[in-house]
């Protein structure tokens, strides 16, 4: 398995329940920032990259959408659909974001901050970075 889910803290309450992420205990990194993406239109991915020093925690905040990673040997899909999951996903994994349902909310809590060099945008460059770290 190239990804792995994690339960984050789920209070239930019947007001409404409450979901908390703390860094370096309910996530395993320290959290350098935080992002969300939504509105996808139907049909239209996200991501499409990889990352040389960035480690992630996806959530569906709302809705649901598959995200499929690659670590330049094997692939899988994997469906996110609970606020209280969280998806790791490691440095050096190819992912893409798809399948977005209507009104999905994905967040993203990062291990650092932007930095346009820590990203491969290109397939081919990120299979021979992968493979030189072999």
């Amino acid at each position: 398995m190239i990804g792995k889910i994690i339960e984050l803290p789920k209070i239930t309450d019947p007001r409404g329940n409450l979901t908390v992420a703390e860094e370096l205990k309910d996530v395993p990194f320290d959290i350098k920032r935080a992002y969300w993406v939504y509105d996808v239109p139907g049909g239209e991915s996200r991501g499409g990259h990889a990352h040389k020093r960035l480690r992630q925690l996806v959530v569906a905040l709302s809705g649901s959408f598959h995200v499929t990673l690659d670590n330049g040997r094997e692939r899988e899909t994997i469906l996110l659909n609970h606020p209280w999951q969280g998806l790791i996903i490691e440095t050096g994994t190819w992912r893409t974001l798809d399948d977005f349902s209507s009104g999905a909310v994905c967040l993203v809590l990062a291990s650092e901050p932007y930095e346009e060099d820590d990203y491969i945008y290109d397939y081919d460059e990120f299979l021979s970075y992968v493979n030189s770290k072999l």
